[in-house]
């Protein structure tokens, strides 16, 4: 499970090179925006589905009951979400094409493929996380990347320019991983008595309302500089997505150790461990404090030649390091409102990451008149406040004396925000 979130996590580095040499910078904006707009969307939406998918299979099979009837709830709901949200993205096609993606119809109709065929992605890894098949799961990440990577290369190599063509492999690759891994009989359930809807989905609409903030906010860098440069700054929404991926590199490290530790850390919520399972969270949070210090101190060491080396450039020092900070705060963030969740605060998850998504707004807004520095300041503020209020709550639920157990656990440790 860790070295899919691996491979996906480089394949993005390696898509954003191969596809930026094949298109040139300039060209290659549309994409950039395709791609942050697709994963605030995809994990926004389904990642709660997800999360509920595998925890209700994960306390089945801890009862010896089959979960056929889970997927059998949970893959229709699926469906009504991704219906409702492709009729409301058809709707503003026009505008998107014309505002967002340069007048490419067809980066537009792959963000709506996109969404879609995401939709059956987060579902099948819910099924590998809740049957404990963690091995299939890493499959459906890691071939998602891989397949993307080769049909750039393929692309590139063929001298295709066309900026449809790159969109597509973004939009359809998330297949390939689900088609792998029900050909090999690993989506498969057992029968089992029916599931009603209380099973499946106690906190969704709060996990939902984290999930859509959440997955905003850490998209929200390149999609906030995609609204406010003008037509004649194509060039700078690339550089600042290539950074933005530059500075995420702590945070890949960080879900992956993350997944190492899933198995041991429900393990420890099941059998009432609360001691053991206060010290796991602790000394995933030094790891995660320091990675995220390490990578704001390299970016500022280092940021400006790797970034070079990588993308030919196109951000200064005082950028590259306001993102790593920006990264690191967001990560402490993000394992606090996990903390969060394992003890039963889903509704304050909800809100906070709805807090912080306005904070960012209202400080874009306000900051500063520069195009870049004002994002930078958004970007850090916003997850300054998330990590304040998951903070406070965490401190007010372990006063309360509030345990984990293994369904919160779960929930908390699939809480993965960071996608592409």
């Amino acid at each position: 499970m860790g070295a899919g979130l691996l491979i996906a996590g480089l394949s993005s580095y390696a898509f954003f090179k191969v596809g930026q040499e094949a298109l040139g910078k300039d060209a290659f904006k549309p994409i950039v925006a395709l791609w942050f707009a697709t994963f605030v969307l995809a994990p926004g939406f389904f990642l709660p589905l997800e999360q509920e998918m595998g925890r209700a299979l994960a306390h089945r099979r801890a009862l010896g009951i089959g979960g056929r009837p889970i997927v059998d709830r949970v893959v229709p709901l699926g469906g009504v979400i991704a219906g409702a949200v492709i009729v409301l993205l058809a709707a503003f096609s026009g505008l998107a094409t014309r505002e967002f993606f340069e007048g490419y119809g067809l980066v537009t109709l792959g963000l709506i493929i996109a969404f879609t065929t995401y939709a059956p992605t987060h579902l099948a890894r819910g099924i590998c996380s809740g049957e404990g098949r963690f091995a299939a799961y890493g499959i459906v990440m890691g071939a998602d990347g891989l397949v993307r990577v080769i049909g750039c290369i393929v692309l590139w190599q063929l001298g295709i320019e066309e900026v449809g063509a790159y969109a597509m492999l973004i939009a359809l690759s998330p297949l390939s991983g689900v088609l792998i891994v029900a050909s090999r009989g690993q989506l498969a359930t057992e029968s089992g008595p029916a599931a009603p809807w209380s099973e499946v989905t106690p906190n969704l609409g709060w996990l939902l309302l984290g999930s859509l903030m959440g997955a905003g906010l850490v998209n929200a860098g390149p999609i906030a500089i995609d609204i406010l440069a003008s037509a004649s700054e194509s060039e700078k929404v690339t550089h600042f997505g290539n950074g933005v991926l530059l500075s995420r590199v702590p945070l890949f490290l960080f879900q992956a150790v993350q997944a190492a530790l899933l198995p041991r850390l429900a393990r420890l919520a099941a059998q009432g461990d609360l001691s053991e399972f206060r010290l796991g969270f602790r000394r995933l949070m030094i790891v995660v404090i320091g990675v995220g210090a390490l990578g704001t101190i390299a970016s500022f060491a280092f940021g400006p030649p790797v970034l070079d080396l990588m993308y030919d450039g196109g951000l200064d020092r005082r950028t590259l390091t306001m993102l790593a900070l920006g990264s690191a705060v967001y990560m402490v963030a993000l394992g606090t409102a996990q903390a969060v969740i394992a003890l039963h605060g889903h509704a304050r998850v909800g809100i906070g990451w709805l807090m912080s998504m306005l904070v960012f707004v209202l400080t874009c807004w306000l900051a500063a008149d520069d195009l870049f520095l004002r994002v930078e300041i958004a970007l850090v503020t916003s997850s300054l406040a998330a990590l304040v209020f998951f903070g406070l709550s965490l401190r007010g639920l372990l006063v309360r004396g509030v345990a984990p157990d293994a369904d919160s656990t779960f929930e908390a440790l699939t809480d993965r925000l960071i996608e592409g």
